[in-house]
């Protein structure tokens, strides 16, 4: 039983599971958990996980509503999208011109 939305997860999957991809969610977590700990302090750290996430954090934070909520929400959100990107321009470059046999 395969429904219409199973193949783009598969391929979300895909573009997830590569090394690149990882690398750069588990940066983006890390920044945003020291971001998260030295905000407490008073500091514009929230700051510095925005960059590393642009320009998909930036576009996202443009076009929701304002808040602390959506500034975090545009920021994981961000970091998704540029891994998927990251991701498939990874599985892009591996597969060279061999024609991907997966989709």
């Amino acid at each position: 039983m395969t429904g219409p939305g199973l193949p783009v997860l598969r391929g979300v999957r895909r573009v997830l599971g590569t090394a690149a991809a990882r690398i750069y969610l588990m940066g983006c977590a890390l920044l945003l958990g020291w971001a998260l700990v030295a905000a407490s302090e008073g500091s514009m750290a929230v700051v510095i996980p925005m960059f590393a996430t642009i320009p998909s954090s930036l576009v996202l934070l443009l076009l929701l509503p304002e808040g602390d909520a959506v500034f975090l929400l545009s920021i994981v959100l961000g970091a998704l999208i540029n891994a998927m990107v990251i991701g498939w321009c990874a599985r892009a470059l591996r597969r060279g011109k061999t024609p991907d046999t997966a989709t």
